[in-house]
């Protein structure tokens, strides 16, 4: 009997592991290091490295996370890091180089591990064993010359020298600074601006620009553990919207032990968003508490210079690899102009109209970005050559790395499920150089998806029916949206509809929209949701589906569900109450149900702090609109999610009983907001295909 889909799926942690990722080019170009565990369902990462040879590239496991291991204990600290990143393996899950990649540094299970990297081809490095740091190290990162590896450990920062393994304090909390740690980056960073990081070498390797960050004014949170009445509550410093962050800054700190502030208004400005010590200057840039302004600077020595504040309506938008400084000095921005986000040089424009640009790979003397020119598709783009990636005009979605005239492409498209990764010359795109080996497994199921295209804002949807449907027999639709900012679902991937088709051949047409605020479209389809968040999510939705519906015949719209998770799970419960009319049930997993609950960096973003917005607020929250559901509602949450606190579920039933409204609550004990576990993610899929043949079959 072959395995099911829900099986594979939580055994392949949705089919993440085995992937090859974290790709490292050598300046050289005849050396690529990468993480992969050895199977689609090992879920240990090893370190592996990709040489080349007279007869091309070879592949071999440099490190072997498993026969190292020695049973440290991570540090809470690096678990939550991992949450924020979303990591799902165990054993070496990042690793840092010097610049010429004569070194490598790793923490696994809370030990330091340093050794040299081969320099020639085959070259074996020996056994490595743990340097002596007392356990419960944090993000190892080698200086560019290798003469340093500086780590996180009890909220300070270290460093080893690599020749006598000395080791220095050189910065952190003396006894009375409860609540402060060094070196890595605060909530809102690491959760909404995507800055994992805390600290940075100097290109000199004689310094570092070290994040301090002072939690004491942030609210406490306390995460429990319900099923477990001995094991007490974990505390957890969690921004509210409106309520104060925590205090953050910025400081040089060399070797010697100097530690010097960059100062920076932070009453105006108290973001710390980006932070680039590379180019022909270090830089930084911080945002306003309304994410309006963008202030830039250039860093010296000892002190900092204004370069550049841009002020954006309604919000300034994040992206990835900039701003920064190119090596000529000049200023690498995108920024929204007209109805697109362009890639600027000093200012003006340099990238087409028309193609969205979403973050900078490379950029020295040439300029290598993504971009989307249909919201489908994601390419690679460079100002000297053109487009990179899919010259075809294949739809697909891309990303890589640059270095030099080596792009390392990482594709896929609508009809595989398994993305390749292959190693191109940017002057040689027709054939690759290598294709790394993906572990991945396959999935069971290859999914079918037909894109239309809806309304006077041409939202995208995607519709997956049963394989064995048979035209002319109208079946139940199920809706699976997420709908919110940064993530798009409709997208040329295949493995991205693999759960749907699933869910479609359990006997309904699964119908998945892009509604406005979604990305891919523009500043003026993103920016339309500014300051209301419910109201025109939930009516293109409704919009797409009765348009397809009027199509697409089969589709029986007197049966339809809807779920989702996060902000999908808010815009399903959201649906589901407003309305019942079109949504016979919804399954709402982790919802943001009253959003003065979420964190202030996403919330205020969109609707401004609550005591300028309480309108906005309250017609966001569902809380204020239980009394008007209508429809079985199943509500599933994390026990233990800091991100969307489980408050927000319990609200939400709470509201829901008083107005003497009958839904579900499905309590997940001791699951975050990923929801990883391997039986929990099966058994989560068949207990909302239940809930939807229980109430549209």
């Amino acid at each position: 009997m072959s395995e099911s889909f829900p099986r594979q799926k939580a055994a392949t942690r949705s089919f993440r592991l085995g992937v090859p990722r974290n790709f490292s080019i050598k300046p050289s170009g005849d050396l690529i290091l990468f993480l992969r565990t050895a199977s689609g369902r090992t879920p240990t990462t090893d370190i592996w490295v990709a040489e080349k040879t007279d007869s091309g590239w070879v592949e071999r496991c440099l490190v072997e996370s498993a026969s190292l291991s020695i049973g440290g204990k991570i540090p809470h600290e690096e678990l939550a890091r991992r949450e924020r990143m979303r990591e799902v393996t165990q054993g070496v899950t990042a690793y840092s180089t010097d610049t010429e990649f004569t070194r490598i540094t790793y923490a696994l299970d809370g030990e330091l591990f340093m050794h040299n990297l081969p320099q020639r081809k085959g070259e074996a490095i020996g056994l490595p064993s743990p340097i002596e740091t007392g356990g419960g190290c944090i993000d190892p990162r080698l200086s560019p010359d290798g003469s340093q590896v500086a780590f996180v450990h009890a909220e300070s920062l270290f460093t080893v020298d690599t020749h006598s393994l000395k080791e220095t304090r050189l910065c952190g909390p003396a006894e009375a600074e409860d609540n402060v740690f060094w070196g890595l980056a605060d909530f809102a960073a690491a959760e909404e601006f995507d800055r994992v990081r805390g600290y940075w070498w100097a290109s000199d390797s004689r310094s570092l620009l070290v994040e301090r960050v002072d939690e004491t004014p942030v609210d406490v949170a306390w995460i429990p553990d319900p099923a477990n009445p001995l094991t007490p509550a974990r505390e957890h410093r969690y921004p509210f919207a409106g309520t104060p962050n925590a205090n953050v800054s910025l400081h040089r700190v060399t070797l010697t032990g100097d530690i010097n502030e960059i100062l920076w208004n932070k009453n105006t400005h108290p973001y710390l968003v980006t932070v680039n010590p590379r180019g022909s200057a270090a830089t930084f840039s911080v945002l306003s508490r309304d994410q309006k302004s963008l202030e830039i600077f250039r860093l010296n020595e000892l002190a900092s210079t204004s370069i550049y504040i841009r002020n954006e309506e309604p919000w300034h938008t994040v992206a990835h690899g900039v701003p920064t400084l190119n090596d000529a000095g000049q200023l690498i921005e995108i920024r929204p102009l007209g109805n697109s986000f362009r890639l600027c040089v000093d200012g003006e424009a340099v990238s087409p109209e028309g193609i969205q640009v979403g973050g900078v790979l490379m950029c020295d003397d040439d300029i290598t970005y993504t971009g989307q020119s249909e919201t489908t598709n994601q390419h690679i783009y460079s100002l000297g050559k053109g487009q990179l990636s899919a010259p075809e005009k294949v739809q697909s979605v891309n990303s890589g790395v640059r270095k030099g005239d080596l792009l390392l492409l990482a594709h896929t498209d609508f009809e595989h499920t398994k993305a390749t990764y292959s190693l191109y010359n940017v002057n040689d795109l027709d054939t690759p150089k290598h294709v790394f080996t993906n572990n991945a497994e396959s999935p069971v199921i290859t999914p079918t998806v037909t894109v239309a295209t809806t309304g006077q804002h041409n939202l995208k949807s995607a519709i997956i029916w049963p394989e064995n449907h048979k035209r002319g027999t109208k079946i139940p639709v199920i809706c699976a949206p997420y709908g919110g900012p940064h993530h798009a679902r409709v997208v040329a991937s295949g493995l991205s509809f693999c759960s749907d088709q699933w869910l479609a051949n359990q006997g309904f047409a699964v119908v998945v929209t892009d509604n406005r605020g979604t990305p891919g479209h523009g500043p003026d389809f993103e920016y339309s949701i500014a300051t209301h968040l419910a109201k025109k999510v939930v009516h293109d939705q409704v919009d797409a589906l009765t348009t397809l519906g009027a199509t697409y015949l089969d589709l029986d719209l007197t049966r339809v569900g809807i779920h989702g998770w996060s902000f999908g799970g808010y815009l399903a419960a959201l649906a589901t109450i407003e309305r019942p009319d079109i949504f016979q049930v919804g399954i709402a997993g982790a919802p943001v149900t009253d959003w003065a609950l979420y964190d202030t960096a996403y919330t205020e973003r969109y609707l401004g702090v609550p005591a300028e917005n309480p309108e906005g607020y309250e017609e966001a929250s569902l809380l204020s609109r239980a009394h008007k559901l209508e429809r079985p509602l199943l509500i599933i949450h994390g026990l233990a999610d800091d991100n969307v606190l489980v408050a927000h579920s319990l609200r939400l039933s709470t509201a829901l009983l008083s107005a003497g409204k009958t839904h579900s609550v499905m309590p997940l004990s001791g699951v975050t907001h990923m929801t990883s576990q391997e039986i929990v993610a099966e058994n989560l899929m068949m207990a909302e295909l239940e809930f939807f043949y229980e109430h549209l079959r």
